[in-house]
């Protein structure tokens, strides 16, 4: 689709997605990567999304959805936990920026997911720091399992969708504009081996989210 300096919800989700499908299928434009739009966006930006992603080293955003400079506004922390920083930084980029729609990016094979789902199951619970990303996870998982949803991929859709409620409930600012129809957040299931983007989850646009193969 043709972009638009003030994009809707819609427009910024057909962007991301049609930029995922020159992705997919080897085509890629690499839009906004040049000299020009690095001296057009010098001075301020204006991104049409704020994606915030487990920060997997697969999960380049720029490269995955085709974009480039002053396009995506991006926030990435392992298993896409969020915390205050991270809703902070989502809330800028929304209520400053002016982006009309979030993402959460979840992936397959993914680290944190892994690991919440073996302490789940009485295995041990990684020190430091980690931890606190794995007991950030885990609720998803038991919350899967509690519904009767116990492969991998479902308990990926539950965190993901675990993790686009969370931020709704938690931020005033985002639920205020969703309910206002100047913001959608989706959430997206990233395919490791063939570069796709799933729809898993929908807030604010009237996406259609594909049934569970």
């Amino acid at each position: 689709m043709t972009e638009t300096q003030n994009p809707t919800p819609r427009d910024a989700f057909e962007l991301l997605l049609a930029g995922n499908q020159r992705f997919v299928s080897g085509t890629p434009e690499h839009p906004n990567q040049d000299a020009a739009r690095r001296t057009e966006t010098a001075p301020s930006q204006q991104p049409f999304a704020v994606l915030f992603g487990c920060s997997d080293s697969r999960l380049a955003a720029e490269i995955i959805f085709d974009r480039g400079l002053g396009d995506l506004f991006v926030v990435r922390t392992a298993g896409h936990v969020a915390g205050a920083e991270v809703l902070g930084s989502i809330e800028y980029g929304v209520s400053v920026l002016d982006a009309p729609l979030v993402v959460v990016l979840g992936h397959d094979s993914c680290g944190a997911i892994a690991a919440a789902r073996a302490a789940a199951d009485g295995g041990g619970v990684p020190g430091g720091f980690v931890r606190d990303v794995v007991e950030r996870v885990t609720p998803s998982v038991l919350a899967a399992r509690a519904a009767g949803r116990d492969q991998a991929e479902e308990i990926l859709a539950e965190h993901i969708e675990h993790t686009v409620d969370l931020l709704l409930e938690r931020s005033r600012a985002l639920a205020e504009r969703v309910a206002a129809g100047r913001l959608g957040v989706v959430g997206l299931s990233y395919r490791l081996a063939d570069g796709s983007a799933q729809l898993v989850a929908s807030r604010g646009l009237d996406a259609a989210i594909p049934a569970a193969s």
